[in-house]
């Protein structure tokens, strides 16, 4: 259908509790039509008229009057079907024991079952999500995010421009606390030096010019870091060919605070130049309270 409007529509959806409607007001915000809760056999009724002057973002969730896992998966191929329509699948997501504390803090029952503790209730919404998590053209994990993060990680995904249309997040993160989820590509940072075993480095973070500039020094840097960055630039254009929305690299190194936060800025600020969305998120030094000493420095032997 080249050359004439379609109408974008962001199916938003995941786990209750995972901020979907956080991530429904940040779209409003962002000059989105937002419904919430719109019955499944409604959506197709949106196109009966001309197209709508706006972006619509409708919030999809298991408290929807008609909703099933197999009746998700069917408007979603009806709608990309559909040569008047650009659809997107936006997907929330959280780990169990994040959703629990939740839960937990606002008292809430769950609602599909409400009868039950909540962690009933999210297990068993996870197993009927699985085909929708499965089609999610951007998944975010909100399991340590804020509403700011948040904000930031959909303002880079909704870019206007074709060019932008890809949004890419560039991760740290420890190898001792896991792999984080929905992560496409990985990069090991630890056969780098390591600034840890340097007392005056050792309370910074890869966010500080001298960490950044010790690690650059290591004699492998230079082709690590060349390999790297050329492989990411071919790759983001086919990523865009086929039709991807996010791409997630993460850089990982022992305690997630000074090789990878440095090769993650490094990276994150080359692409920025070259014009592509970037948002640049650090697990760990996100998990530490802003101004403590954890915020600064990994704990005793991490590093």
């Amino acid at each position: 259908m080249t050359g004439e409007v379609q109408q974008r529509i962001v199916l938003v959806t995941g786990p209750s509790g995972a901020g979907r409607g956080t991530a429904i007001s940040v779209l409003e915000d962002l000059g989105f039509e937002a419904i919430d809760n719109l019955p499944l056999s409604l959506i197709p009724r949106l196109l009966d008229g001309p197209i709508l002057g706006r972006r619509v973002a409708l919030g999809i969730d298991v408290r929807n009057r008609d909703f099933s896992a197999l009746g998700f998966i069917e408007l979603i191929d009806t709608l990309t079907a559909d040569p008047r329509v650009s659809l997107e699948l936006l997907y929330l997501d959280c780990r169990v024991d994040v959703l629990v504390h939740r839960y937990s803090e606002t008292r809430r029952r769950h609602p599909l079952l409400p009868s039950q503790p909540p962690l009933e209730g999210i297990l068993r919404e996870a197993d009927l999500l699985v085909p929708i998590r499965n089609r999610a053209d951007l998944l975010i994990d909100t399991s340590d995010l804020s509403p700011h993060d948040l904000k930031a990680e959909l303002a880079a995904w909704i870019g206007d421009a074709p060019a932008q249309r890809l949004a890419v997040s560039v991760q740290s993160f420890s190898y001792k606390r896991g792999i984080p989820r929905g992560v496409d590509m990985i990069f090991d940072c630890r056969f780098l030096r390591n600034p840890y075993w340097e007392p005056k480095l050792r309370p910074l973070n890869g966010r500080d010019p001298r960490v950044a500039d010790y690690v650059s020094k290591d004699p492998r840097f230079a082709e690590y870091f060349d390999r790297v960055a050329g492989l990411v630039r071919m790759l983001l254009p086919a990523h865009i060919e086929e039709g991807k929305a996010h791409l997630v690299i993460g850089f990982g190194c022992t305690g997630g605070q000074h090789r990878s936060v440095a090769v993650a800025e490094k990276l994150g600020d080359t692409l920025s130049q070259e014009g592509w969305q970037v948002a640049i998120r650090h697990r760990e030094l996100e998990r530490a309270p802003q101004g403590t000493a954890a915020a600064k420095a990994p704990a005793a032997g991490e590093e």
